[in-house]
């Protein structure tokens, strides 16, 4: 009698992620964009400021730039010599003058403070008394506080949001060297499968589901800057999966799918990957989830300078299931892929469980949940791997380890979506 052959230990999260980003190229292809057309791109090179910022001394108010030794009384009157708006210079402040000012405005030399208007009593005869005995330096931002001339203000690796955008334009880059976008090619498997708008009447036929994966999908891939060739729903024979690789591959780096994952008889992943390339097919103790598929398809021919294959990632074909599996393993294989230096893992905060959860499972579990008015955390009552509104309603993911049963008051580790999917 022959005896079943041992079912392969599941990889741990940490484990299947540190594979994953092992086997990470990432893109060497760079391009010049205009810096209002570089968000979400990431830099191909180191970026250093060529002059100070501020350029010179100027104030942080409305208000008088004085010398503070003149107003040492507390209720100086001093001759207003001159009127500085932003953008202009101002001439050299005399003793016993003072200067109105305006925020953003250059201080003229010999002012050494600036005293802020509420502060100040303006009088018709052109002069004003300063209530108020600053101190040398008061509400003056300095040449070169922020940025110093040199200074590298964006390494390369960064991915340029709108602060970084900002700062860059503060010193005057109109242009920036980025990293090509990656691109990414998808397709969906399953004749069961029906896009919305495509019902004969608006009624499913049948055994028939609407695929929302695909909407989901390209919306994650859409967050990240990817270039997407969509390639739609292919049906589910072992020919057309192979042609669809091999198109796929031609043109891009990364191939992600949904569904097929498995060993049925209509799964037909793994041998059309298998021929057009190398898989692994990892079981991975994460519920929702599980089955992960990685491996590489050959390229026939396109782009030899980012390597010979294209990457292909397949995600289980369950709706919750694809999204987590996604924001878990893809989301940082894509940071990586992208050139982005070290990408930071998803923040977790610790919070109270204001719900029991009293049955433990063998898997990583990640539990939607939602941030209460208490500021707590309540769950969603029906955690099935085909339940979208669970992540609609949810505020993120409560990460809970092999084995661990929840009581109310518990704290617990939770990853808001905000940290997942961008």
């Amino acid at each position: 009698m022959n005896t079943p052959a041992p079912r392969p230990a599941m990889l741990s999260v940490h484990d299947a992620l540190a594979l994953l980003l092992a086997a990470v190229r990432p893109l060497t292809q760079s391009e010049i964009v205009a810096t209002l057309a570089a968000n979400g791109r990431v830099l191909a090179a180191d970026q250093a400021s060529t002059i100070n910022v501020p350029s010179a001394d100027n104030t942080q108010m409305d208000g008088y730039a004085v010398r503070a030794a003149d107003c040492a009384s507390g209720a100086a009157r001093l001759t207003v010599s001159q009127r500085i708006p932003a953008g202009q210079v101002g001439a050299p402040l005399a003793a016993g003058c003072a200067a109105r000012i305006f925020t953003g405005a250059m201080i003229p030399p010999g002012a050494d403070a600036v005293v802020m208007q509420e502060q100040c009593e303006a009088h018709d005869d052109g002069s004003v008394t300063v209530r108020h005995a600053p101190q040398a330096g008061e509400w003056i931002r300095r040449a070169g506080e922020d940025i110093v001339e040199g200074a590298t203000i964006l390494p390369a690796g960064t991915r340029l949001r709108s602060q970084e955008l900002g700062l860059a334009a503060s010193v005057g880059l109109a242009s920036l060297p980025v990293l090509r976008p990656l691109r990414v090619a998808v397709f969906f498997t399953g004749d069961e499968l029906t896009m919305p708008g495509e019902a004969p009447g608006g009624v499913l036929a049948p055994g028939a589901i609407y695929n929302s994966n695909r909407f989901t999908l390209r919306a994650l891939l859409e967050n990240l800057g990817c270039q997407i060739a969509d390639f739609g729903i292919v049906p589910d024979t072992l020919a057309a999966t192979r042609a669809t690789l091999r198109a796929a591959a031609a043109d891009n780096d990364l191939i992600i799918t949904s569904g097929g994952v498995s060993v049925g008889e209509e799964d037909h992943i793994k041998p059309a990957v298998e021929a057009e390339g190398r898989l692994a097919m990892w079981q991975i103790a994460v519920k929702p989830g599980k089955p992960l598929a990685f491996g590489e398809v050959d390229k026939a021919h396109g782009d030899k300078k980012q390597g010979d294959s294209a990457f292909f990632i397949g995600l289980p074909g369950n709706p919750v299931s694809s999204l987590i599996t996604f924001m878990l393993f893809v989301r940082p294989f894509i940071l990586r892929l992208q050139g982005q230096a070290a990408p930071a893992p998803a923040r977790a905060f610790t919070m109270r469980a204001d719900f029991a959860w009293p049955k433990a499972d063998r898997r990583n579990e990640f539990l939607r949940a939602r941030i209460n008015d208490a500021g707590g955390l309540d769950l969603f009552p029906n955690q099935g791997s085909g339940v979208l509104t669970s992540t609609v309603w949810a505020d993120g993911l409560i990460d809970n380890p092999p084995g661990q049963t929840i009581a109310a008051g518990d704290l617990v580790r939770f990853i808001p979506f905000s940290e997942l999917l961008h």
